[in-house]
């Protein structure tokens, strides 16, 4: 007896599962039950799962039947001509999708001629596979599936030419790269996506090489020539919204530029590129602190307004000014409505983004490294032809990550920059790499895509031959502009007494159990013990009973709330947040009692 589930409900029993399960999928490539219906047969568990829900990945294969697949010449000709549609190709049982539990269920071939009789599908296309991001991969079936996964999520961080009404769009926190190129080595996902309209790095030179230990770990070597010629200059925009907005009782907020005797005024320098309307004026040039729109509100209790009259005095100071560690230009200003008839105000800033030392760069095989320095390219090295690296790769990151695929794209490059010419590197069918190799070798270059190098410094050959080639590079939104972050001094949080958290908050530096180790290690105790000095508070705690005491200031002397005066009171240095804590049990009626003792 096989137990029968749909939907993971128990539904009943079958004697013969197998026969079952057959029935069920040729009903389903007959049409008389829903082809969004799968059925998996679990022998170990001897249980048949039957799966109609939503939300399930399925992708189509097509059916094979003693080794020959349904799917002919003729039906590929009438999909040419429009005669049939993709759907008719379901419906007729050629095509059907199955989910991830029935493909278990399936041996599927790759290719037509590695058909056999025991295989009961075959692929559309091996990159059917893959997604969308995974599928612009050049070579991936050459790359470890992790970093394959990886490069997919980097070419959706990467900067590139997201829309062409960017002018006139008011996003949030986006990026434009400037001279975004199309890839020399692409795929067939290129051409389907219409990368060609909206491409997202640029071709460049690399070479694999240490060059000083600065391209330690992952980081990469820029060349400063490149940066000038305009590789991986981009520009970042955010918009900056207030609108006027009503109160009950009438009251509105006011863009315009506050008086001096609203409350919470600034400063006249902080007001200085308003306009006479409140608003600041395109094209000017801003810096942290600076008033982008100036706004009043009215008073938040309705007490204070009973109190005195509205007049000015009355309003509070609402105006929207850029935040800690924020620069840009004025580029857009749109003044406009709400879908409530408020009055709308959105200026967008830009500020163009140079490639500088911590900014991120990757390639699409998940290689993803952070500027370690940037070279002038007299320093760099050159190649007896004259062709200097705009990038330097370390070459400890390929042996441990396989990315084949990356060394791969690299020859590639160099034969599609040499001979003028787009490389197909479609994932599982791709060019094949002996031919690029003879290519290169017929072009005068050496068929393993090495070459003599020489030290830019001094002149000197580099007696080991330097692994060079074209490839396709990407600047990721991870820019070092976005993310430094120091502080001295600053705000602190109100409760606890501690640093407020976060950069826009000009928050303070967080030290984890880490962070202490390493300064324990360095045998820095100062350092150590300033550090953990955020909120450090001294209290007066009775020696008697070891409550906290009370300090009278006026009388300049110390009691205890139990015990009285005629007791020994010390001052101690704690935590604030532990004298928060100890208070919290207070409130809860549990006694916290502190034993003191000489330190001594």
């Amino acid at each position: 007896m096989t137990e029968v589930y749909l939907n993971s409900k128990f539904v009943g029993t079958v004697d013969n599962p197998i026969e079952f399960v057959q029935k069920i999928r040729e009903e389903r490539r007959r049409g008389t039950i829903t082809e969004k219906l799968n059925v998996y047969y679990n022998e170990k568990a001897n249980e048949i799962q039957l799966e109609s829900s939503k939300g399930r990945a399925r992708r189509p294969l097509i059916i094979v039947k003693d080794g020959i697949p349904l799917l002919t010449e003729k039906h590929i000709k009438q999909l040419e001509k429009n005669e049939i549609s993709w759907s008719d190709l379901v419906k007729q049982g050629i095509i059907e999708y199955l989910d991830a539990a029935e493909e278990e269920n399936t041996l599927v071939a790759f290719f037509e001629s590695e058909l056999a009789p025991e295989h009961t599908h075959l692929e559309i296309t091996p990159l059917a596979m893959l997604g969308y991001c995974t599928a612009l991969v050049p070579y991936g079936n050459f790359n470890q599936s992790t970093r394959l996964n990886s490069g997919s999520k980097n070419q959706k961080q990467a900067l590139g030419f997201y829309a062409s009404n960017f002018a006139v769009r008011m996003d949030m926190d986006v990026n434009l790269l400037h001279y975004p190129q199309l890839p020399v080595v692409n795929s067939v996902m290129h051409d389907i996506s219409d990368y060609d309209k909206h491409p997202a790095g640029q071709n460049i030179v690399v070479a694999i090489m240490s060059y000083k230990g600065y391209n330690m770990e992952d980081a990469i070597i820029l060349n400063k020539g490149a940066i000038e010629r305009g590789f991986g200059r981009s520009t970042y925009y955010r918009p900056a919204i207030s609108e006027e907005l009503r109160y009950a009782g009438g009251l509105i907020d006011q863009i315009c530029i506050p008086d001096k005797d609203v409350k919470g005024y600034k400063t006249e320098k902080d007001y200085r590129f308003l306009e006479d309307d409140g608003i600041i004026y395109p094209e000017a040039k801003v810096k942290e602190g600076d008033v982008v729109i100036g706004k009043t509100s009215p008073p938040r209790f309705l007490s204070s307004i009973e109190e005195y009259s509205l007049a000015s005095s009355t309003r509070r100071e609402s105006s929207i000014n850029l935040k800690h560690g924020e620069e840009g230009i004025v580029d857009f200003i749109l003044i406009t409505e709400n879908e409530e008839g408020n009055k709308l105000i959105q200026v967008r800033m830009r500020d163009e983004r140079i490639p500088e030392i911590g900014d991120k760069f990757t390639s699409r095989h998940g290689q993803k490294g952070v500027v370690g320095l940037i070279v002038p390219q007299s320093d760099m090295p050159f190649s007896a032809s004259g062709i200097v690296p705009d990038l330097i790769f370390s070459p400890h990151g390929i042996p441990s990550r396989m990315t084949i695929a990356h060394l791969i794209e690299m020859v590639a490059g160099k034969v599609g920059a040499l001979a003028g010419r787009y490389i197909n590197g479609t994932t599982f069918d791709a060019e094949p790499e002996e031919r690029l190799r003879k290519e290169l070798l017929s072009l005068g270059f050496r068929d393993s895509g090495v070459e003599t190098l020489y030290n830019g410094q001094t002149g000197e050959q580099y007696q080991a031959k330097i692994f060079i080639g074209s490839m396709y590079y990407l600047k990721l939104k991870h820019m070092v502009a976005n993310k430094i972050h120091s502080r001295a001094r600053g705000p602190i949080q109100l409760l606890t007494r501690q640093p407020t958290e976060g950069r826009a908050k000009e928050g303070g530096l967080r030290l984890g159990e880490m962070e202490k180790d390493t300064f324990v290690a360095h045998g820095a105790s100062l350092l150590l013990k300033e550090r953990f000095d955020s909120d450090r508070t001294v209290v007066p705690v009775c020696e008697s009973c070891g409550i906290i005491a009370i300090k009278d200031n006026y009388r300049n002397k110390s009691y205890c709330p139990i015990c009285g005066e005629n007791v020994e009171v010390n001052d101690i240095e704690i935590s604030y947040a532990f004298k928060l804590m100890l208070d919290e049990f207070k409130s809860l009626g549990i006694y916290p009692k502190l034993q003191l003792e000489s330190k001594y």
